[in-house]
């Protein structure tokens, strides 16, 4: 009974950990708005698409393709798909994580 009761608050402080330092990760807009003017203009000045005019990155598309998240924008500069490369490999967690927000800021305040 006592291994069991101290496996189980190990977990939770393990638990603990991981997601407070989830959420203690601050998001810089403006860091967010230079790497999207460094690295995703190219195809997505002022939140269009170049490549698939359909697919924009305005707050409708992105609802209409299931990308109205942090998570799925997330999901998309990391993995890419169809001709968006990824971006896994030359942003680091940080830069992907603060480009997402600043997409959707973008998005939601209708601001594209």
């Amino acid at each position: 009974m006592k291994f069991l009761f101290s496996l189980s608050l190990s977990l939770f402080a393990v638990y603990t950990l991981n997601t407070n330092s989830l959420f203690s990760q601050e998001i810089d807009l403006n860091a967010g708005e230079q790497v999207f003017s460094q690295n995703c203009t190219v195809c997505h000045a002022g939140g269009e698409n170049s490549v698939n005019s359909l697919k924009t990155l305005k707050i409708a598309d992105l609802e209409k393709y299931s990308k109205n998240s942090i998570e799925k924008i997330k999901y998309q500069v990391e993995n890419g798909a169809g001709s968006m490369p990824a971006f896994a490999d030359r942003l680091s967690e940080e830069e992907i994580l603060n480009v997402a927000n600043f997409v959707l800021n973008q998005a939601k305040n209708e601001v594209w």
